[in-house]
């Protein structure tokens, strides 16, 4: 028998009596409105529970869910969910839109699952209880996609360290048993950051811009600066009138001009896209302009993905770090109060991706040097010149004693052989400058000071060893203290006590939620935002995402 529809494993037997009733006599036609009396659902329920129990060709995707399938249908209060219900015609409708929350309707069996509601009608109840397992198990993936994700994170990319999560299956079957109907369920299902919601609306626009096609190019050439006349600026003021406002008409005899209202529309492109807000054309705002819509699609998708790995609770109170975004923010009593522009590591250091607790301050601290700095980048300068380094406030400890630099031979250590912990005292010159807020956690990092401050005038602030540099943290310190417990510390006393160059730990009452994130796509007040994908991450999940393989 060849089926009506093809499946990408091989058709159980179980399944015959089903596919040749779709195949014979309904084909593709749903069903939704068979009536079932109650004596015909506990008939059904009884053969769900024997199928689950003593069946064992039936598909892949069923037996992967037995345990929750089983758990929900062996009890008499559960009602059947499918068969006869409208939501089975609502499920294939979700599926078939999968692409509205950034999935891929390729990877849910929607047709298969429309021809076989509409064999429920021509079947036995053993049929129907197929009928009905498959339903649950596609709902069931479905409900986990849209949920937490697709993909372990630390499967894609080994410096995503986020917590993998997976959806409570029984608890998905009894709520939506509940709900008042599917539409409901899954909009509720989805992650319920207002983050997620603005980039699902976004998606949308920018896919009705790709169907409408896209947006013009502005040719490449020399940097068109305010004033300037150059051939290219109708093709700049064509292209920003497609997604930033710009007015797709010059004045006449001005159409080459490259006037004030046109240059404070390229700014705001610049801005949302991370580059130097300098209202002048060039390579980097050209390549931008010129990036295709269906790339902004994709980034926008890949973001809704990593939402979904966050933790549902990002805390009432919380930090929360874009690492491609250079920026944290502060959000207090569910709001955010404050932003600020941070340094991160350089592409051979990445800043890791997680989530912690920020627990305790230390002002004035000692910077101890990991020990591969130490080795690949002190050590070379301590065999040149070690009083220079010790002038900088750096010193070696071994065990309880302390050296200073000039009293050691540094020719006759290296790799392998360096039984010193490199420290650098507090004080002006310290790597970690007045402040640092610490999480313990496995990668040594933390958020703190600098003294190299020039590096937050620059668009891209890849720079550290993997720590996250901080541009005002005095004034984060007095909202961090004041929000985790500890009265009395205004930024009178905080100056007091960085003047003393006295290292003092405050610890908090109430740890505060720090989450570490990797987002190239963002809205920000209804405009969407981009950003270069400085660790090659969002290549990684196109990669796993292309590469999936389909159970169904």
């Amino acid at each position: 028998m060849n089926p009506v529809f093809p499946l990408r494993h091989a058709v159980f037997a179980v399944l015959a009596v089903v596919l040749l009733a779709v195949a014979l006599a309904f084909p593709g036609a749903a069903r939704a409105d068979l009536a079932l009396s109650p004596a015909d659902r506990v008939a059904l329920r009884a053969e769900i529970v024997n199928l689950l129990a003593s069946e064992p060709g039936l598909p892949l995707p069923v037996r992967q869910r037995s345990e929750a399938l089983t758990a929900y249908y062996s009890d008499g209060a559960s009602p059947i969910l499918w068969i006869g219900e409208p939501r089975a015609a609502a499920l294939v409708g979700w599926l078939r839109h999968a692409a509205d929350d950034g999935l891929d309707p390729a990877s849910y069996p929607s047709d298969q699952l429309e021809q076989l509601a509409g064999a429920v009608g021509a079947t036995n109840s053993r049929g129907r209880a197929i009928v009905e397992l498959h339903f649950s198990a596609a709902f069931l993936q479905y409900a986990s996609d849209l949920q937490v994700g697709r993909f372990l994170p630390h499967k894609v990319d080994p410096d995503f360290f986020q917590e993998g999560r997976t959806i409570d299956q029984l608890a998905a079957l009894q709520g939506l048993a509940v709900a008042a109907d599917l539409d409901r369920f899954f909009i509720a299902w989805q992650p319920q950051a207002p983050e997620y919601a603005d980039l699902r609306a976004a998606l949308a626009d920018y896919r009705a811009l790709a169907g409408a096609g896209g947006w013009p190019g502005v040719p490449l050439g020399d940097t068109i600066k305010p004033g300037m006349s150059d051939p290219r600026v109708p093709a700049l003021r064509a292209r920003l009138a497609v997604t930033d406002g710009a007015d797709p008409v010059a004045a006449p005899g001005a159409e080459d001009v490259y006037d004030d209202a046109l240059v404070a529309v390229v700014k705001a492109f610049q801005a949302r896209h991370g580059l130097d807000v300098d209202g002048v054309v060039g390579k980097a705002s050209i390549v931008a302009l010129n990036v295709p819509v269906e790339t902004r699609v994709q980034d926008i998708m890949l973001a809704m993905e990593r939402w979904r790995w966050m933790p549902p609770q990002l805390g009432v109170n919380h930090l929360i770090v874009n690492i491609a975004g250079f920026e944290l923010r502060r959000f207090a009593d569910g709001r955010e109060v404050e932003r600020m522009n941070v340094v991160v590591g350089k592409p051979y250091n990445k800043t890791p991706v997680f989530s912690d607790q920020v627990r305790y301050l230390e002002f004035n601290p000692y910077w101890n040097v990991p020990t591969g700095i130490a080795i690949k980048e002190e050590l070379p300068k301590l065999k040149s010149n070690p009083a220079a380094r010790a002038a900088a406030g750096f010193e070696a400890v071994r065990g309880s004693q302390v050296y200073p630099l000039t009293s050691i031979n540094w020719s006759q250590y290296g790799p392998g052989n360096f039984p010193f912990q490199l420290r650098q005292k507090p004080g002006p010159n310290n790597a970690l400058g007045r402040v640092k807020f610490m999480f313990p956690n496995q990668f040594d990092v933390y958020l703190h000071d600098t003294p190299s401050r020039s590096l937050f005038d620059k668009a891209e602030r890849a720079f550290s060893h993997g720590c996250i540099r901080l541009a005002r943290p005095l004034d984060l310190a007095v909202q961090v203290l004041a929000v985790g417990g500890v009265p009395g510390w205004n930024m009178a006393r905080i100056e007091q006590v960085v003047a003393s160059r006295q290292r003092t730990v405050v610890n908090l009452v109430d740890p505060l939620p720090v989450h570490i994130t990797y987002f190239t796509a963002w809205v920000d007040q209804g405009i969407p935002n981009f950003r270069g994908d400085i660790y090659g991450q969002d290549e990684k999940l196109v990669a796993a995402l292309d590469g999936r393989d389909l159970s169904w």
